[in-house]
């Protein structure tokens, strides 16, 4: 698996780096560390001094390398290969632009599976008001996307929320596929939302509803017992549960429930109105989730 993990210095972003170590037993083929300097934020104000720009985007690269190179120790550590021979081949990049698009961007040219980055970066808070640099990045990303929000050693409890679409399915192929270690214990969960209306239930019988409720529980319980099949297959511990819910208060119920460190979830690529509303299930999960949240999609899930 080749990795993108994007670094600038804040806490987040280091626990970020050190999230390789939940991975390390995959050894990743590939990591690239990247640290984006925007010199649009020199330009921001009104005042402008080319002579001081120049020297501060030179202070911001020179930052950025030191940066990098920490980083790079940080990484050999949590992959095991700080007194060993390198299996993962570690890439240090110094971009410019926009910082979510950069990622992104560099993303693609990297031919990245995964991109990890933290959930709340140095820039944050002009990232606040254009809806977080972590869930731009999750939006548009051509790549699932690792956004970590706590220190993530390793992972022993991962919940897998999931619904009947491929996307569902292939969040649990790439789970098991390039993220889940044999010792930690998976739920697999679905919440099924009400066929009816909390209004309309009030004018229902229990019967009535129960009769209307049946078929779309069946249909997700067939779901999640199929999946944890393929899970038992691979010798992973797995339970599940399947509750009809309002599916993101659910969701987010449950990871508490089970003191997740990981939150799995497959999405589909968004248009570009979606993008500007983000409204999806995966970034309002991102945005309330309790733990790292990992949203897969792109070409390898």
């Amino acid at each position: 698996m080749r990795i993108l993990c994007a670094v600038d210095g804040s806490e987040c972003s280091q626990w970020g780096v050190q999230a390789l170590e939940a991975l390390a037993g995959r050894e990743p083929e590939a990591v690239t560390l990247l640290h984006v300097v925007d010199p649009s934020a020199l330009r921001a104000g009104r005042g402008r001094n080319p002579v001081a720009e120049k020297r501060a985007l030179a202070a911001m690269e020179k930052a950025g390398g030191i940066l990098l190179r920490e980083a790079e120790r940080s990484a050999r550590v949590a992959l095991g290969q700080a007194a060993t021979g390198p299996r993962t081949t570690l890439h240090r990049v110094l971009a410019h632009g926009p910082l979510a698009r950069t990622i992104v961007r560099r993303a693609r040219h990297a031919k990245a599976d995964l991109i990890i980055i933290g959930s709340r970066g140095l820039s944050d808070i002009r990232g606040f008001l254009l809806g977080s640099v972590s869930r731009q990045i999750a939006s548009s990303a051509p790549c699932s996307v690792l956004v970590v929000k706590q220190p993530l050693p390793k992972l022993t409890h991962v919940t897998l929320a999931v619904d009947d679409s491929k996307h569902s399915r292939s969040a649990a192929r790439f789970l098991r596929s390039h993220i889940l270690p044999e010792s930690a214990t998976t739920t697999i969960f679905s919440s099924a939302e009400r066929p009816v209306t909390d209004l309309a239930i009030r004018y229902l019988s229990k019967a009535q509803v129960e009769e209307l409720e049946r078929p779309v529980l069946e249909r997700a319980t067939r779901l999640v017992t199929a999946l944890r099949e393929e899970f038992l297959k691979e010798g992973y511990t797995v339970v599940t549960d399947v509750q009809m819910d309002h599916v993101i208060d659910r969701i987010v119920k449950q990871v508490e429930a089970d003191h997740a460190d990981l939150l799995v979830v497959g999405s589909r690529d968004l248009t570009k109105s979606e993008r500007l509303h983000l409204g999806s299930v995966s970034e309002s999960l991102l945005r309330h989730a309790p733990c790292s949240v990992l949203i897969v999609r792109g070409r390898c899930a």
